[in-house]
C-alpha cells in the first residue's frame, strides 16, 4: 500500500517491505523478485483483458454534505491495490451532492482480491475554497460478482487520504491481514489524538478535552438541524421571559396565581394535571413511582434511627402498626442523606434553603402511594419537627414543598446529569478511543453515543460553570453541586445501573401502577435480547471475550475515567464471560436511551408548575409547627427571576429536535452481515410491539406515562 511508510509497516508487520508488485496485484505479498520473472509477468498481464470494480458512492442527507471538490478513490485488497481513481462520472460536479448516489468504474490489469478497504480523498478545484464532504457509504461490485460494503458516516473536511474498512466486523484476533492491522491500529492512534481525557472536576467521571464546541471532531457535533432548533428554542424562550420582564426581576411571588404567566403558551397536559393536583398527597406520592426521579423510593422494613415515628403518629386509632404494614411491605422510604451538610447557594444576595428530608410512604388499601411523615433534617432535634398529613394545611404543604425542592437537586445533579449524562460521555470516549470502527462493539454502541459529546460541553459551559444557570439559580449550585456529585459518584453502583437489579435491590417487585419499573424492566429485557444475539454472534465462547484485546480496554478505560477505579462500585475491570460483555453492553444503551428518556423528558411536564418543583428555597423550613401560612409559602418560594430561569432551562431540556433518531433505528448501516441485520428487525418488532403496549395502558390512565415508550425514546443522549 503506496501511502504507508516503511518504517511503521516494519512495527506492525515485523519485517521491511520487499519488492511491492502492485502491477501483479499483490501488494500484500512481500517477496524477491528477478528481472526476468518481472518480464514474464508483465508479458502475461498484457494479454490479459482490465477487470473492472463497479463503485456506488452515496453522500449522506445532511445539510453541507455536498462537496464539489475532486475525490478519488483507491480499492485496497489481499492481492494488490488499484491505482488512486480521479471519480468523474456522468453526473460531472453534482455527483458529491448532499443525497446523490452516484456510480464510477474503477479498472484494474487483474484482480485484486478480496477488498480489505479503501482509501478516499478530495482535492479542491483551482479558485475554489475546500470544503467539506459528507459521505455516507461505498459500495464495490467485484469483477468476481462480490459486493463489498464500507460503512463511512464521517466528514472528511481535508485532502489527507482517509482509510475505511470494509464493512464485515473484525475484532483484533482475527483481524489477520498486515493492511487490515496497520489501519487499525492508525485509525486508533489518530482517535487518541481527537478523543483525550480530561478532569474537569476532581471526584467526577473525566470528560472529553475541549477548548469550545469547533475544538470536537466533526462526527460527534450537532448538526445544522439540531444546532439551529437548539438555539431557536433556547432564544425564544428567553426572550418571552425578557419582554414580560420576569427574567431579571428579583421580587418575590405575592400571588400564586401570577406563577402562571411563566410560559403561559408553553403548556403540557401533564403540567396543567400537575398545577392542578401538586397539593394532592396521592399525585405527591404518585411522583416516587412515575416521575422524573423513580429511582429514590424504597420498600421500608426497618425505619432509621434517626427517623422516630411511631405507630401513634401515623395510624391514628390503632387501625394498624408500622411494624405489621412494614412486614405486609407496604411502607416505603426516601432518604435524602446525600444532601446533608451541603452548602446552600445564595442567590440574587440572599442565602438559600436546603434540606436532607427523610419522607415515610405507605401504599393504601387502594394502591395508592401517600405520604405518611416528613422529617426535613438528618438528626432528630426540638426544631426539627416530624410533620404529618394530620397538621394544619400549610405546615404540611409546606413540609412537601422542602421534600420536592430537594428532590430536584437529587434529580437534576445524582440522577440526571450524573447517572445518564456524564456515563453516557464515558461509554462514548472510552469506545471512540479504544475501539476502531470495524469492530462488532462499535457497529454496536455508537449510534447510542450521538450528539453526547457536544451537549455535555453545553451543560459544562452553560449549566454548571461558574456562571451557568445551574450554579447560579440553584439552591445546590457552586460547592454544593460539586460535593452531591462526589458523594452520588462515590455511592454508585453498577446494581444501580440495571433496572431488573435496581429495582429488586430496592423491593419494588410487586408495587402496583409502577409504570417505569414496568416499561423499564420490559425495554430492558428487550435491548438485552438484541445484544445478547449480536454479541453471541460474534463471541462464540468465553475465550474469545478475553482475548479481545480493544474490548478489555475499552471496559478497563470506563472503570478508571468514569468510576475513578472505585472497585466497591462493582464496575467490572474487564470482561471474562460473553454474558458478562452481553449484560454491560445491555447497560449503556439502556442508559443512553430508556433511563435517560425517563429521567429527562418529563422535567417540564413536573417542573413547569414551579411549586411542584422549587429550584430553590429562600426561607428556612419552620422549626415548630402553626407558624406557616400561604403568605409565608409565598417568600419560601424562589425569587422570581430564579423561578424563570428554572422552567426556561427545563422547557430546553425537554424538548426533541426534529432530526430525533428513536430508540431502534438505524439511519447508519454500520452492520453489513445477514444474521445482524435480522436481529436489528426483530429488535424494531419487539419495540413496536412494546409501544403499542405502552399506548393501550396509558388510555386508561389519568397521567398517562410515555417516557419509556419506544417511539418517544431518543437513541442517545442527545438533549
Amino acid at each position: 500500500m503506496s501511502n504507508i511508510p516503511p518504517a511503521e509497516l516494519l512495527e506492525v508487520t515485523g519485517h521491511a517491505p520487499k519488492t511491492v508488485c502492485t502491477k501483479r496485484g499483490i501488494s500484500g505479498d512481500y517477496c524477491h523478485q528477478n528481472s526476468s520473472s518481472l518480464k514474464e509477468r508483465q508479458c502475461h498481464i498484457n494479454r490479459v483483458k482490465m477487470v473492472s470494480y463497479e463503485v456506488t458512492v452515496s453522500t449522506g442527507n445532511l445539510a453541507g454534505a455536498t462537496t464539489i471538490n475532486n475525490v478519488f478513490i483507491k480499492l485496497v485488497g489481499t492481492e494488490g491495490e488499484s491505482d488512486r481513481k480521479w471519480l468523474m462520472g456522468f453526473k460531472g460536479a453534482s455527483s458529491f451532492m448532499r443525497g446523490v448516489v452516484s456510480s464510477f468504474s474503477v479498472s484494474c490489469p487483474v484482480s485484486i482480491g478480496k477488498l480489505i478497504l479503501i482509501e478516499l480523498d478530495k482535492k479542491q478545484l483551482p479558485l475554489f475554497p475546500e470544503d467539506s464532504w459528507f459521505p455516507a457509504k461505498v459500495e464495490v461490485k467485484s469483477p468476481e460478482g462480490d459486493t463489498y460494503n464500507f460503512p463511512i458516516y464521517r466528514w472528511i473536511t481535508d485532502s489527507e487520504v482517509h482509510r475505511f474498512r470494509e464493512g464485515t466486523a473484525l475484532r483484533v484476533f482475527e483481524d489477520s491481514h498486515h493492511l487490515g492491522r496497520y489501519s487499525r491500529q492508525q485509525e486508533l492512534t489518530q482517535r487518541e489524538k481527537d478523543y483525550r481525557w480530561d478532569v474537569y472536576e476532581e471526584g467526577i467521571p473525566h470528560c472529553i478535552k475541549t477548548e469550545n464546541i469547533f475544538s470536537l471532531p466533526c462526527e460527534v457535533r450537532f448538526s445544522f438541524t439540531k444546532t439551529t432548533e437548539f438555539l431557536f428554542t433556547a432564544s425564544t424562550g428567553l426572550t418571552e421571559l425578557q419582554l414580560k420582564g420576569l427574567s431579571n426581576c428579583k421580587k418575590k411571588w405575592t400571588n400564586i396565581d401570577d406563577i402562571n404567566r411563566v410560559f403561559c403558551c408553553n403548556r403540557t397536559d401533564i403540567s396543567d394535571y400537575v398545577q392542578e393536583h401538586w397539593k394532592d398527597d396521592a399525585f405527591f406520592g404518585y411522583q416516587y413511582l412515575n416521575g422524573v426521579n423513580p429511582m429514590l423510593i424504597r420498600r421500608c422494613s426497618a425505619l432509621p434511627d434517626y427517623f422516630p415515628v411511631t405507630d401513634d403518629m401515623v395510624f391514628l386509632c390503632g387501625q394498624c402498626s408500622l411494624a405489621d404494614e412494614m412486614k405486609k411491605g407496604n411502607i416505603f422510604l426516601c432518604d435524602y442523606k446525600q444532601l446533608d451538610g451541603l452548602k446552600a447557594n445564595t442567590i440574587n444576595g440572599k442565602k438559600q434553603y436546603l434540606m436532607a428530608p427523610l419522607l415515610l410512604l405507605h401504599k393504601t388499601p387502594s394502591d395508592e402511594m401517600v405520604p405518611i411523615a416528613i422529617q426535613l433534617k438528618q438528626t432528630p432535634a426540638g426544631d426539627n419537627p416530624i410533620f404529618f398529613p394530620t397538621d394544619s394545611e400549610y405546615d404540611w404543604l409546606t413540609a412537601k414543598i422542602f421534600v420536592r425542592s430537594a428532590d430536584f437537586q437529587e434529580h437534576q445533579l445524582n440522577v440526571h446529569l450524573l447517572r445518564t449524562h456524564l456515563l453516557a460521555e464515558v461509554f462514548a470516549v472510552a469506545l471512540l478511543r479504544n475501539v476502531p470502527m470495524v469492530h462488532p462493539l462499535y457497529k454496536l454502541l455508537i449510534p447510542h453515543t450521538r450528539y453526547t459529546l457536544q451537549i455535555n460541553h453545553l451543560a459544562r459551559l452553560l449549566l454548571i460553570s461558574k456562571t451557568g444557570v445551574f450554579t447560579e439559580f440553584a439552591a445546590s449550585g457552586g460547592e454544593g453541586m460539586r460535593t452531591l456529585l462526589k458523594r452520588s459518584l462515590s455511592s454508585m453502583t453498577y446494581i444501580s445501573l440495571c433496572i431488573p437489579d435496581d429495582i429488586a435491590e430496592r423491593g419494588l417487585e410487586d408495587v402496583p401502577n409502577f409504570h417505569y419499573r414496568d416499561d423499564g424492566v420490559k425495554l430492558w429485557d428487550i435491548i438485552h435480547r438484541f445484544v445478547q444475539g449480536v454479541l453471541s454472534f460474534y463471541y462464540k465462547n468465553d475465550a474469545e471475550v478475553q482475548q479481545d484485546s480493544e474490548l478489555q480496554k475499552w471496559i478497563l478505560d470506563i472503570f478508571e475515567h468514569g468510576f475513578l477505579s472505585q472497585a466497591g462500585t462493582g464496575i467490572p475491570q474487564s470482561f471474562t464471560t460473553v454474558a458478562e460483555l452481553v449484560k454491560f453492553a445491555t447497560m449503556v444503551i439502556f442508559t443512553c436511551s430508556g433511563q435517560h428518556s425517563a429521567v429527562n423528558a418529563g422535567q417540564f411536564d413536573y417542573g413547569g408548575w414551579m411549586p411542584n418543583t422549587p429550584i430553590s428555597l429562600q426561607l428556612p423550613p419552620p422549626t415548630t409547627k402553626g407558624t406557616t401560612s400561604e403568605a409565608t409559602m409565598l417568600q419560601t418560594f424562589p425569587d422570581v427571576n430564579t423561578t424563570v430561569q428554572g422552567m426556561s432551562t427545563m422547557w430546553l431540556l425537554s424538548k426533541q429536535s426534529s432530526d430525533f433518531v428513536p430508540l431502534g433505528q438505524y439511519p447508519e448501516d454500520h452492520f453489513s452481515e445477514e444474521i445482524p441485520c435480522k436481529m436489528i428487525k426483530k429488535f424494531q418488532g419487539d419495540l413496536e410491539v412494546l409501544s403499542a403496549i405502552i399506548k393501550a395502558r396509558n388510555k386508561s390512565l389519568d397521567v398517562p406515562y410515555t417516557y419509556m415508550d419506544p417511539v418517544v425514546v431518543e437513541n442517545s443522549v442527545a438533549i
